[in-house]
């Protein structure tokens, strides 16, 4: 019976505090509609978490920046510039406007979800210092995608294999990876790249093994590389000016609930990887009604050997290069630490 008091009591206690919120509107730009991360995380955050959780007193908007005719590299500055209040984009979106965005997803960095989790982590103070007062933005948090891994409309059998291909890359890593390898890189949207592997205009691309089953590359893809080449982490963030406008209580309830949505994504990006190998091969542990074909390539101690070999012999001193002393310190006083790595200027 005391135990059903102190229920009782928490319940009344919790519609209590989300009564003592002000009735707040949000409008936010989400990442890719299509996606999952979209699908299952962020759109019923803000569509049915958000508003449940405050009794009804915070209730959101939300569209992908897709649906909003946007890109993808420009809502840093929208963010910024206050246009977009809050927002969810890709940090590799900004890599040319400082090579400090690739610093947390360098290829071959994280091996898997949990060491992809603890570098971004380590790395996450160093970008709300960074955005904070370069752009105006707060930063609410980065969660991640599944582990980027190669589709191809070709046989290989491993990284080697890369030699000679035409493979669509997201983001300036990921093309000097490829290159490494003797392929050469093909910038292009991920919208395009399913005509672009039907019609032999590239031989393999890179993206999430989930987000490439949402997409359908299975149907124009004969082999998938289960190998994390990296894991295309995204931001979560506000425009200063709108977050300091919000109630400290209003800021202290979003701060809280989008942690526990970051937890969540984090989770799921491991089963999620996985998901994406089976359904997109066709295994018996896929659940989805519709199954892919695909070889899958089981990479090698060999190519993960070549991975490891060519982050630290080609990516991170590249990336040193164009990165400024500052930013190669805050890496090997974080990323490094974590790691057991050490980046010269």
């Amino acid at each position: 019976m005391k135990l059903l008091s102190f229920a009782a009591a928490f319940v009344v206690a919790g519609a209590a505090a989300a009564q003592d919120l002000p009735k707040t509107q949000l409008q936010i730009v989400g990442g890719l509609s299509n996606l999952t991360a979209y699908q299952q995380f962020e759109q019923p955050f803000w569509n049915k978490t958000i508003p449940e959780k405050s009794g009804g007193q915070i209730t959101a908007t939300i569209k992908g920046f897709n649906e909003m005719g946007l890109k993808g590299p420009e809502l840093m500055r929208l963010m910024s510039q206050g246009v977009v209040p809050f927002g969810t984009a890709t940090l590799s979106y900004f890599a040319s406007d400082n090579p400090i965005n690739e610093a947390i997803d360098l290829p071959g960095l994280a091996p898997d979800v949990a060491t992809a989790r603890k570098v971004t982590e380590a790395f996450q103070p160093i970008y709300e210092k960074f955005y904070g007062e370069g752009s105006k933005v707060k930063l609410l948090g980065i969660s991640t995608y599944p582990a980027q891994v190669i589709f191809c409309n070709a046989d290989i059998k491993g990284l080697a294999d890369l030699k000679g291909k035409k493979v669509r890359t997201s983001g300036r890593t990921q093309a000097e990876f490829v290159e490494a390898f003797g392929g050469t890189s093909v910038t292009m949207a991920f919208g395009e790249v399913v005509p672009a592997l039907q019609n032999k205009v590239v031989d393999c691309a890179i993206t999430g093994s989930l987000s490439g089953y949402s997409a359908k590359w299975y149907e124009v893809s004969t082999h998938l590389l289960a190998l994390p080449i990296n894991w295309n982490q995204q931001i979560h963030a506000v425009n200063q000016a709108v977050w300091d406008k919000l109630d400290p209580k209003v800021q202290a309830f979003l701060q809280e609930n989008i942690n526990t949505m970051i937890g969540d994504i984090w989770k799921a990006a491991d089963t999620q990887t996985q998901e994406g190998y089976d359904c997109n091969t066709g295994a018996a542990a896929c659940t989805k009604a519709i199954k892919g074909k695909m070889a899958l390539v089981v990479p090698t101690a060999e190519d993960k050997a070549l991975l490891n070999a060519t982050l630290k012999d080609k990516i991170l001193p590249t990336w040193a290069a164009r990165c400024s002393a500052d930013c190669v310190k805050g890496f090997n006083e974080t990323i490094g630490k974590t790691l057991g790595l050490t980046v010269a200027k």
